[in-house]
């Protein structure tokens, strides 16, 4: 007869209790996802906070990213099955460490993969000759005529110097040595980043190309957006309480609460 029959006849007859989990079996299993999670965000996965309004409106001072570190690393034999890897695509927004400063992390837009020929008119981005239709990108300077920057906006017809804000000394030097014509042409194993606010952001065009081992992943959507004023990645600890103690203050009202988990393309 089976136990749950003898059970209905016998309501004494009760299941046998299952063994409770050992102190030990307890952090055992606290070990493990405590692993997995420092496996993650060492290897797969990483975090990072936008400080200024260089990728605005695609990305706004105080979004919070997850960035996937995989996805544009070479493909491994053990991960490859489990993660989707990609060439670094033209259109592809980029999280990277800085050509020019040691230790500060960017995130930009590919403009141009290795062969191509950029050049600037009017503000306007050229490819290979064709005009590049980029609802991403806006203009917040000089739409009315007040602030024109010719290195900026035709780039690279005027010589970078410390003039035009380049202060880069080595890319004054890199850049000709790139130019073909009106353009400047994408070397191997090298990509042309910019900002999505065209008219403020700190780019390829001042800091050069952007090496592909320096190229540390995609973002993958916003996690957690915050109203924040731009701010210095290496700010004093005086701002930085400061900074924390606003967000504890305003967490609930400030939180952009539209834009979490939103993607970012």
């Amino acid at each position: 007869m089976a136990k749950k029959d003898l059970k209905r006849m016998d309501p004494e007859i009760t299941e046998p209790a299952k063994p409770k989990e050992t102190v030990v079996e307890f952090l055992a299993s606290l070990a493990e996802v405590l692993v997995t999670a420092l496996f993650i965000m060492t290897f797969v996965a990483q975090t990072f906070a936008i400080p200024s309004g260089s990728m605005e409106k695609t990305l706004l001072i105080g979004d919070h990213l997850l960035v996937n570190r995989e996805q544009f690393a070479p493909p491994t034999h053990w991960l490859g099955p489990l993660l989707r890897y990609s060439e670094i695509k033209r259109g592809d927004v980029a999280v990277f460490m800085s050509p020019e400063q040691p230790g500060l992390i960017l995130v930009k837009r590919i403009i141009g993969i290795p062969g191509d020929r950029i050049h600037l008119r009017d503000g306007n981005v050229y490819r290979n000759g064709e005009k590049l239709n980029e609802p991403y990108a806006q203009h917040t300077l000089g739409s009315d005529g007040t602030y024109q920057s010719s290195y900026r906006d035709n780039f690279p017809a005027v010589p970078a110097s410390f003039m035009s804000g380049v202060r880069n000394t080595d890319w004054q030097h890199v850049m000709p040595q790139n130019l073909q014509g009106e353009d400047i042409v994408v070397p191997a194993n090298s990509y042309f980043a910019m900002g999505d606010n065209r008219d403020n952001s700190y780019d390829s065009r001042y800091w050069g190309f952007l090496p592909r081992e320096n190229v540390m992943g995609h973002p993958m959507f916003l996690y957690w957006s915050f109203e924040s004023a731009e701010y210095s990645p290496d700010q004093s600890g005086s701002d930085q309480i400061a900074q924390f103690t606003q967000t504890l203050i305003h967490f609930f009202d400030k939180t952009r609460w539209s834009r979490t988990f939103r993607p970012v393309r």
